[in-house]
């Protein structure tokens, strides 16, 4: 390997150190494959510190370890066994492509190299910090997590609160908090993207596809995370200004930080970190444990479904269940197992319900976001079982779920199995349209669009999308009138069985983070994406049921566009007859409204509009009228008081809107000239308070500190605003009077 990168890359004897294969073994953790390995140094030169490998100073920088072989040929064991020999011994090898993109560009340092080196110089310019300087670590972090965050986004990864996606955006939050750290008043991370597109596309073209849902998602969530930042840091400082140099912050602190603030413990200790403060982790882990401990008491379960060892059992015993539903709606069976109230039993009475597992079942269980079919079950001595809905248990048996409504259900029976037909149909075509809708929206909003969720049952389907922002009505219009294009078309929907791999090849579109078996089926429906094209407008790997033909879906309605959380769109719809009784009843309530308006139905949107105009005019009067009664007619001198020099105006205002409150005072500070106004509004049991402080005296009184004073007396618990302007509120209404008197004192000082 030595000599290989010398002729590559020029690399000269004197610059290379072999250490060559010995006793000493590598291995991952304390177990698992090991064994002798060779590595293989740099000599950067003696500008950088350090010695060579396996002397004192062997952690310095000067010589980089840039090869690694590794020749696995045991099995390490951590209870004292001897090492076993590998059945098939292989070389491990271990080359880092940035650390030998360093030595080959002549950089001692992979953030020097081109890849990254022009998203620092980018983050310098924005921010107008020095790339090389003492906040160098802040660009260098900021470069890492923006890529690392991109690639997982172009995957189709979207930052939420668990899993994969908390992990996403804990990278995210890390890179931004460093942004900050650089002064950014604004999102900066979103803007150093095309500099990472215009060096990794060309090799990485996902980047370039996704492009869209990357600025916008990256734009969105460091948008909302500068107040997270801003109300975290604040807390941070104000829990930590007794603290000095060496000590923690509390775990409780560090968890309310993470769990109310969403401030996650990594970015905490960051922070903690430049005051030389540490957080106390076994105090935030107990926390967390505490939660866990009391979420999982609050939990309860059904029971029905049993435990998994139940059907593991059951699968021992009677197998997988094998599904007839692609091509039947009706099947026999013989009952296998019966579950009641978690336990095997070997039969269900009449008015009793459980869990019925049959060999062979055209039944479809729920999965892949299309629910369970429902029907009934009948022996041949005319005994029925009602299935409710039907759940895959570990992913093999199909477990019906329903009540005994006559007879008796045994073990070992045999019975017949009819799925409700009319139900199935309404979930089959909500199901196609989904597929058709998944085109649409690519079509329409571009390839960032990826499936995230979905319900499909007889009632409506509901899909959940990466889409950073909302759906104008304009796109929710061209989506529908393609979906229903294709419905119209008419064209027959082909289901076949492929191997992964040429599903893939074929065009098919899979789920991101789907597990997919090696073989797997291929829906197509709609016409060609293409003239001249034989792909299908939809093709789609896809476990579930369908219908025949597009036509039988029949119509198509959008009904809900809106988010779901951060970066996920949510569309419901409906189908078929649901949709046809949608635009019914749509109708009906245009005539209602046309009916009380004495208006044509073509006339109504102008009369609203007319109607609602007319409301703003007279809320805007009644609201003067309003603030004028209030204020003695617009008067109100006698109620000055003159506190230390400070005028000082106060009023309760029994059953006075709180919107009013804000504009009225503004009112009465320029009529005072110079001064404080406190106005207090009750409604019930509630009570609104507003503080206003004229410009000239924000200086020695703020209506911030006043609006708490108020606040505390009337129950509450602080408020917000300007040192000028500031509201809160209060469950106690009836101390509204004496709220004033503690503000006033607060005047007088």
């Amino acid at each position: 390997a030595a000599d290989l990168w010398k002729k590559i890359a020029g690399f000269s004897d004197d610059k290379i150190i072999r250490i060559p294969t010995d006793d000493n073994f590598w291995q991952m953790g304390d177990t698992g494959p090991c064994g002798p390995c060779s590595e293989i140094f740099y000599d950067q030169g003696d500008k950088l510190a350090g010695g060579p490998p396996g002397s004192a100073d062997q952690d310095g920088d000067r010589f980089l370890e840039f090869w690694n072989l590794v020749f696995m040929q045991f099995e390490q064991f951590n209870d004292g066994r001897a090492r076993v020999p590998l059945p098939k011994p292989c070389i491990d090898t271990g080359m880092g492509l940035e650390r030998m993109s360093a030595l080959m560009q002549g950089k001692t340092s992979n953030y020097d190299i081109d890849l990254l080196r022009s998203i620092i110089e980018h983050s310098a310019d924005l921010t107008g910090v020095s790339p090389d300087g003492a906040q160098a670590p802040s660009h260098r972090v900021i470069a890492d997590h923006l890529r690392c965050a991109s690639f997982l986004l172009a995957d189709g990864v979207m930052p939420s609160n668990e899993g994969r996606g908390y992990v996403l955006r804990r990278i995210m939050r890390r890179g931004m908090r460093h942004a900050h750290l650089l002064g950014a008043q604004e999102p900066l991370m979103y803007k150093l993207f095309p500099t990472l597109m215009g060096s990794m596309g060309e090799a990485y073209p996902e980047l370039i596809r996704a492009q869209s849902l990357i600025v916008e998602t990256l734009k969105n969530e460091e948008a909302r995370f500068k107040k997270t930042l801003d109300r975290g840091l604040k807390m941070l400082d104000d829990e930590t200004q007794n603290l000095s140099s060496g000590q923690k912050l509390s775990g409780d602190t560090a968890f309310k930080l993470y769990d109310t603030y969403g401030f996650p413990v990594d970015l905490t200790a960051d922070a903690l970190r430049t005051k030389g403060l540490e957080v106390d982790m076994a105090g935030f882990d107990a926390a967390m444990e505490q939660q866990k401990a009391t979420a999982r008491k609050s939990w309860s379960g059904s029971g029905d479904t049993g435990t998994s060892a139940l059907w593991f059992a059951i699968l021992d015993k009677a197998g997988a269940t094998e599904f007839l539903g692609y091509s039947a709606n009706s099947a026999e069976g013989k009952i296998l197992a019966i579950i009641k109230d978690g336990k095997e039993v070997s039969a269900l009475k009449n008015g009793e319900e459980g869990f019925i597992i049959v060999n062979q079942s055209p039944f479809y269980a729920e999965s892949g976001g299309q629910v369970g079919d429902s029907g009934v079950m009948i022996t041949s001595a005319g005994d029925a079982f009602s299935v409710f809905d039907t759940k895959k248990q570990i992913g093999k048996i199909w477990a019906h779920f329903g009540k005994v409504t006559k007879g008796v259900m045994n073990k070992d029976e045999g019975v017949e199995l009819r799925v409700d037909t009319k139900r199935r149909a309404s979930i089959q075509s909500n199901h196609s349209v989904t597929h058709l809708l998944h085109e649409a929206m690519r079509l329409t909003l571009g390839d960032h669009i990826a499936q995230k969720g979905s319900l499909q049952d007889d009632a409506r389907t509901r899909f959940d999308v990466s889409q950073p922002n909302p759906i104008t009505a304009d796109d929710l219009r061209k989506i529908e009138e393609q979906v229903n294009d294709q419905i119209r078309s008419n064209t027959e929907v082909v289901t076949r069985v492929l191997p992964l791999e040429e599903a893939m090849e074929s065009g098919a579109r899979a789920l991101f983070g789907e597990k997919y078996d090696d073989e797997v089926r291929v829906v197509s429906m709609g016409t060609p994406r293409a003239a001249g094209s034989n792909i299908s407008y939809s093709v789609e790997l896809c476990g579930g049921t369908h219908v025949k033909r597009t036509g039988e879906i029949g119509i198509f309605k959008i009904v809900s566009e809106g988010a779901v959380s951060a970066g996920i769109r949510r569309i419901e719809a409906l189908t078929g007859e649901n949709a046809l009784r949608y635009f019914e009843e749509q109708e009906a309530r245009v005539n209602d409204i046309a009916a009380t308006l004495k208006a044509a139905p073509s006339d109504i949107a102008a009369r609203v509009k007319t109607l609602v105009d007319d409301k703003k005019k007279l809320e805007q009067e009644v609201s003067n009228l309003r603030r004028q009664l209030a204020t003695g007619g617009g008067g109100a001198n006698d109620d000055i008081k003159d506190i230390g020099g400070v005028k000082f105006l106060a009023k309760v205002l029994p059953d006075f809107p709180a919107k009013d409150l804000k504009p009225m005072a503004d009112d009465m500070t320029k009529k005072l000239g110079s001064g404080v106004v406190v106005l207090i509004a009750t409604e019930a049991d509630k009570a609104s308070i507003v503080v206003a402080v004229t410009k000239d005296l924000t200086s020695r009184l703020s209506a911030v500190d006043l609006v708490k004073v108020g606040a505390l007396a009337l129950g509450g618990s602080g408020g917000g605003g300007r040192a000028d302007m500031a509201q809160a509120g209060g469950p106690n209404a009836s101390a509204a009077n004496d709220a004033l008197s503690q503000i006033e004192d607060k005047v007088a000082g």
